[in-house]
């Protein structure tokens, strides 16, 4: 691994060249105006600053903006030889020409190892998000099947995250329909309790799972500790693949039951063992000889890749999902792979088998950083026949299909924008739209949401809540409220992006409201001196706030509505709707928050324990702010000095 995470001082330099002519002085207007015509002379030479302390050893190089934003981030076996290789600007590439234009200075970190260099390299691009490299963005942590220990009746739950609890983790699933599915099928199969510590210990009778054989009720002693323990170990041993032994032994079980005229007893094991012979036979025989392995299939098509994945554990099928990395249109689909694999299991373990359509880039180096990041040597196989090549073709059917949906949804997407420029008399077809909308109820718990769309459609890793936080404000003044959250987006805005060059700024703003609301908005734009930069238009419900006769507000034009069945309309009206459903979304957040909150929550010591206990004790903590002293005092785990300070809380104010 790199250096620092071996607790050896990494060999971490930076140049950039301040004393340099030719390099400025990192202002904005020191980027070249026209980087696909200009010489290049200021990167290069940066770089060529930077190449005077550039070490002989495998490693990391970063190269940063005049913002100090990162471009790029690479490996290498000898750093100083891959450096020098961007002095050279004519023998380069358009893209990689201009990011060498752009390029104000370099960093670089040495490791032990190339395969090292390639670990530090996928995390560091997965967390700083470079703008030229072939990234990842869709990289939510998988979910996994935990079976709980240190309890007397230990629960079966869905998890996701770190594995702070102790259990056993089984995992990962593609995605949480295929956990519950999974968990679905074993409480019918091995009725294990799946509700929590606290519901379980206040139960005084059977719940509803019960009823429906998906539980065995130990909450209310249906079962003995011994049987349930014989439950957790057929269970863990059907999420390892050793399910054959439990279907004979439920068979035999069923038939003893029969036979001493046990038939409600007999019936329970019956509805088992069909649930488990339903997940057999959706197996397959060749799923079942797979064990550990991921399938993966790249389909390249348009300038676009979708990398379809499918996870198979324990001989079962765990689910698939479909990836889109993000990367210019000329990339080379061993390029896209080599980098997709090397972030995808940046932060999850590789099985023993990865099983590929295509050869990545660098697949020896690769495999070996694979193995050293799980401790355990990973395959990455081309099948060409067999059982392993069936499956492989049938992962490449559904990475064609997606990739497909894909393209087909982004032409929707650039018409739909296309026909919004043209319905709404924009200068350009607008590529960031954000769309604002307040929730709240008579004033209170406000919130203000804003959601993005593009030509990729809704972005969601944009989307920002803004809860209303001036105190001053009229309860329900919805002016007051927009002028708040613009306030906070234009300020965010000009801090993030002042020269407009990260595309951070909208091309259009539309506000979820009439006349006012468009006003308060124009009026702080124009507070900020951008009034003219982004076009912003209102959007109302129109005539008896009917659907489909929306009003339009533009700045110095008289309301308009578009045809009924127009494309922009349906666009529009599904813009608001998101909008109006992500603001809704955070007003009952914020509400449900303040519901729970308990007025012990504020008094500094009180924890859980001293809160169950003086919950148990008084019942409420309304009864809690009625004791009198010597009552709290009386308290297991409160002392003299809690009590006083619990007592003072309420009563000294």
């Amino acid at each position: 691994m790199a250096r620092q995470q071996q607790n050896h001082p990494p060999s971490h330099q930076g140049v950039s060249a301040p004393d340099n002519p030719l390099l400025g002085d990192g202002r904005d207007d020191d980027l070249p105006n026209d980087p696909l015509t200009d010489t290049g002379v200021k990167g290069a030479d940066a770089i060529r600053a930077a190449l005077a302390n550039a070490p002989h050893a495998p490693g990391v190089y970063r190269m940063f903006d005049a913002r100090d934003d990162v471009l790029y981030v690479g490996k290498a076996k000898n750093i100083k030889k891959r450096v020098s290789s961007y002095v050279r600007v004519t023998g380069l590439s358009t893209r990689i020409k201009r990011m060498v234009m752009l390029t104000r200075r370099m960093e670089f970190v040495t490791t032990h190892t190339e395969a090292d260099a390639l670990l530090l390299e996928a995390n560091l691009i997965k967390r700083l998000k470079p703008p030229y490299n072939i990234l990842l963005r869709d990289d939510k942590s998988f979910p996994y099947i935990v079976i709980r220990r240190g309890h007397p009746w230990p629960q079966i739950a869905k998890h996701r995250g770190a594995r702070g609890k102790d259990g056993d983790y089984f995992g990962p699933f593609a995605s949480a329909s295929a956990v519950n599915q999974t968990l679905n099928t074993m409480q019918r199969i091995f009725l294990l309790r799946t509700c929590s510590d606290q519901v379980l210990e206040n139960r005084s009778r059977p719940c509803l799972l019960y009823q429906i054989k998906r539980c065995c009720a130990p909450c209310v002693g249906r079962i003995s500790h011994e049987d349930y323990q014989k439950l957790l170990i057929d269970a863990r041993a059907f999420l390892e693949g050793r399910d054959t032994g439990i279907q004979k032994q439920l068979a035999t079980d069923m038939m003893k039951a029969a036979e001493i005229l046990d038939y409600e007893a007999a019936a329970v094991l019956r509805d088992r063992l069909k649930a488990l012979a339903h997940v057999q036979s959706h197996q397959g025989v060749a799923t079942s000889r797979l064990r550990d392995a991921d399938i993966i299939a790249a389909s390249h098509k348009a300038g676009a890749t979708c990398i379809q994945v499918f996870f198979y554990r324990a001989g079962q099928n765990r689910g698939n999902r479909a990836y889109f990395p993000r990367h210019e249109p000329d990339a080379a689909i061993d390029d896209v792979l080599g980098a997709f694999l090397a972030q995808f299991y940046d932060n999850k373990p590789p099985p023993a088998q990865i099983i590929l359509n295509e050869a990545p880039a660098h697949l020896p180096l690769l495999a070996e950083a694979l193995s050293v990041s799980a401790g355990h040597k990973v395959h990455l196989i081309l099948p060409q026949k067999g059982i392993k090549r069936d499956l492989l073709a049938e992962v490449e059917k559904n990475a064609t299909l997606a990739l497909d949906r894909r393209l087909a949804e982004r032409s929707n997407e650039r018409q739909l924008l296309h026909d919004l420029e043209q319905a709404l008399d924009l200068e350009t077809t607008p590529n960031r739209i954000e769309v604002y909308d307040n929730s709240h109820i008579q004033g209170s718990h406000a919130v203000g949401a804003m959601i993005v769309s593009g030509p990729e459609g809704f972005d969601k890793s944009q989307y920002r809540r803004f809860n209303i936080k001036d105190s001053s404000l009229t309860p329900g003044d919805d002016y007051a409220m927009m002028r708040e959250v613009m306030t906070r987006r234009f300020a965010r805005l000009l801090k993030d992006d002042p020269d407009q060059s990260r595309g951070l700024w909208p091309d259009l703003m539309l506000i979820d409201g009439g006349k006012g609301q468009l006003s308060a908005v124009l009026a702080v734009a124009q507070d900020f001196g951008i009034g003219d930069d982004v076009a912003i238009i209102g959007i109302s419900k129109g005539p008896d706030r009917h659907a489909g006769r929306e009003q339009f507000h533009k700045p110095g034009k008289p309301p308009f509505i578009l045809r009924e069945g127009h494309s922009a309309l349906y666009y529009l009206q599904r813009l608001r709707d998101e909008a109006h459903r992500f603001a809704i979304g955070g007003h009952r957040a914020r509400r449900s928050k303040a519901i729970s909150k308990n007025p012990l929550d504020d008094i500094a010591g009180i924890g859980p324990g001293r809160k169950r206990a003086l919950l148990h004790h008084f019942g409420s903590a309304g009864g809690v702010a009625d004791a009198a002293l010597k009552d709290l005092e009386a308290v297991d785990g409160i002392s003299g000095a809690m009590a006083k300070r619990i007592y003072g809380h309420f009563h000294d104010r």
